[in-house]
Parts: C-alpha cells; structure tokens; sequence
C-alpha cells in the first residue's frame, strides 16, 4: 500500500469540498491496494473562508498561499480546484516543482498553454489528470464497450448538449464564472468542456468546426458573496457589471474519423435545472444517454430480427465493478459525488503505480483546442480547422 500526500487548492469552494472528501471516502468503496491519500494541505486564500477548514480533513495544515504548497517537499499531488484563470500558472508551478498534478477543467486558458502543461509532465515524468468527472460514471464505460466492440458500426453523428439554469433569469447576480477575465472562454470552457470529454471519450479527435457563441443578458447585478446556491434578495440598486464571456454556443463538427456532431451548450435555459444528453449513431444502430437517467443507456441495433427493432434500456449493474463498489443492485443511480469518488481512486491509483488514466494533460489539450476553435470561429464567423 502507498499513501499519497495531497494539497487541495482552493479548499473552501464546491470542488474543493467535493475533492477532499472524495480523499478520504473512496477506500471505503474501492480498498486500498490502488493506495490510499491523505489530505496534508487545505490551501484557500479567503481568511474568513479558511476558518470553516479544520474539520473536513482532521490534521491537514490550513494555508493561505498555493505557492507554499506547491513548494512544500511533503506534497506529492497537487489538486487544483481554483478558478479558471489561475489553472495554468499554478499546474506549471507544480509540474516544475515535480509533483503530480489533478487539475478540474478547464484546464488552462489556451490550448497553447495547455500544450505547454502537457510537455512539461512528459519531461518530468509525473502523472496529471483533468477533472472531466462525467465519464467516468460507469454508463459511459458501457456505451464505449458497445462503440468499440463494433457493435453501432462506423459512428456517423454526435448529438450531445448541456444546459443550466444559473443565467436564466436576466437579474441573476453577476458572479466570477462570467467575468472574462477570471474564466476567459466562459461556457465553452466551463460546460462545454464536458460535452467536449464526451466527444473524444467516445467518438474521437474533433478535425474542424464552425461555432456561434452569444451572450444573452450584457450585464448583471453584482451581490456580495453570492454563489451557486441561495436565494438572492435584489434592493435594485445594486451596481452592474458587463458580461465578459459566452452564456451559450452552438456549433458543428467534424471528427477525424469522418463523423459528423451537432451540440449545443448554455447557462440561460431557463427552467433547466440540469440537463446533459448524448446521442452516437452508426451505421448498425445507436446509443442514446440522459443524465435524467444517470446509469441507464438506451441501445438499439440492426442485429435485432425486423418487426423486433427498438431501443432497449440497459440498467448498469453490479457487472461493472465501478458500479459494484457502491451498490449491490441495478438501477440504483450514482450521482456526481460518486464519479468524483470513482475519478480520484483512479488518480491516487495511477500515481501508485506509475500508470497514466484517462484524461490525461494530453486528452486535456485536445479539449481546449476545441474550446479554442469555439472562440476563435464564432469571432471569425467560419469554419476552424484544429491539427
């Protein structure tokens, strides 16, 4: 067994609360023969944030500054739950220093940097991985089995969209995930990004797409404090600040292995609390995915005798062992805490053994040349080619 010493960063926000626990739960579902973690660090800059820290990993050092952490000998993971802005100088910081690396997406600004972040690990040799949480709910790990083994055939159309509410309302409080500055490619880093990990997790490097990226509502109120949660009480007088980044995106795309892919993405659909779907077709059948139903897919085939063709619902189940460390039964849903469980196992368990996992820093530059193209096509108004 290997314990691995880990700084959280950014410790006090939603991740930061989701990562630290997820250290410290996961043995509990998958044992310890991947190794274990153990929490030295909680890093948050916010002092009065910092004083609710102490209880959420008994022992661990409460520190102000990421740099001391990044620099500390008895660190071997840096995790980086900090805003977007901050990802690619702080993953350098660390890869340079020698550690390993688990940053949330998106993981830098430009896919130049990213490139960057990527060939530094190499040289180091130390593992990294980026937080694309979503597939690693076992569901996607069947719907790749089924694609791979040949049994959709040649996939010929993605169809995949997430969507939120958080910006429906045109006087929702102004809050750091629209300011450019602080997440510059705004929804197309922040929830694209996921329906990006999808897309190369199941069909494939993206070769070429044409994107609109639109802004729904320039400005919004500023409230002290606000956050994802809440009831927000408005005086209308408070001051407003612009939009500096995308609410939404449209786009088309080509893959390398010659598919097509429509998706669409938004933090201003209203009513929508949380949706995410995907749809792969091929040229002998389908899968079709909703995160309404988090661990069934929906699979149809041309194998099935004519008058017999449908859809079926396939309920994963204790046969997938991801989903067999928590539940003994089917059809009993894991939720976004669980796949976060399930992707720091697999960190603590590639650093134990030296064995890189998906996503790696590589498949992390891949996804911001999407994000990339997205930006770079909707300013042009054309199609973008991505090498």
């Amino acid at each position: 067994m290997t314990e691995v010493r880990v700084a959280v960063l950014g410790a006090s926000g939603w991740m930061g609360k989701v990562h630290t626990m997820a250290y410290q739960t996961f043995p509990h579902f998958f044992g310890e023969s991947g190794g274990t973690a153990r929490v030295v660090a909680l890093v948050e800059a916010n002092a009065e944030a910092a004083k609710a820290l102490a209880f959420r990993a008994p022992g661990a050092r409460i520190v102000g500054d990421w740099k001391e952490a990044v620099n500390d000998p008895d660190v071997d993971l840096i995790d980086i739950c900090l805003p977007d802005n901050l990802h690619y100088e702080v993953a350098k910081a660390a890869l340079l220093a020698g550690k390993h690396v688990y940053c949330e997406k998106p993981l830098a600004d430009t896919a130049e940097q990213a490139r960057e972040l990527a060939d530094i690990a190499r040289e180091k040799g130390v593992i990294t991985r980026v937080g694309h949480a979503f597939p690693r709910n076992p569901v996607h790990d069947l719907a790749k089995e089924i694609i791979d083994a040949g049994e959709i055939g040649d996939i010929t159309l993605f169809k995949g969209c997430q969507h939120i509410d958080l910006y429906g309302d045109p006087l929702a409080p102004y809050m750091w995930r629209a300011d450019g500055d602080l997440a510059p490619t705004g929804i197309v880093g922040d929830t694209g990004s996921h329906v990006f990990s999808f897309m190369e997790f199941l069909v494939g490097r993206v070769s070429r797409l044409i994107a609109d990226n639109y802004i729904t509502t320039d400005q919004r109120p500023v409230v002290d404090g606000v956050g994802y949660s809440g009831a927000v009480q408005l005086s209308g007088s408070e001051d407003m600040r612009p939009v500096t980044n995308p609410d939404g995106t449209n786009l088309l795309c080509e893959f390398a292995n010659g598919a097509r892919g429509i998706v669409d993405f938004s933090r201003t659909a209203t009513g929508r609390k949380f949706v995410q779907t995907y749809e792969v077709y091929g040229t002998k059948g389908s899968l079709v995915y909703s995160y309404d139903e988090v661990n069934r897919i929906r699979f149809y085939s041309n194998d099935d005798q004519p008058g017999r063709r449908g859809f079926r619902e396939i309920d994963v189940g204790t046969e997938h062992p991801t989903y067999a460390a928590f539940l003994p039964l089917p059809n009993f849903a894991l939720g976004y805490n669980e796949s976060k469980i399930i992707e720091v196992a697999e960190v603590i368990k590639s650093i134990t053994t030296n064995q890189p996992m998906w996503p790696t820093f590589e498949t992390g530059h891949h996804i911001c040349q999407i994000v990339d193209a997205c930006m770079a096509s909707s300013k042009a108004k054309s199609w973008i080619d991505i090498a």
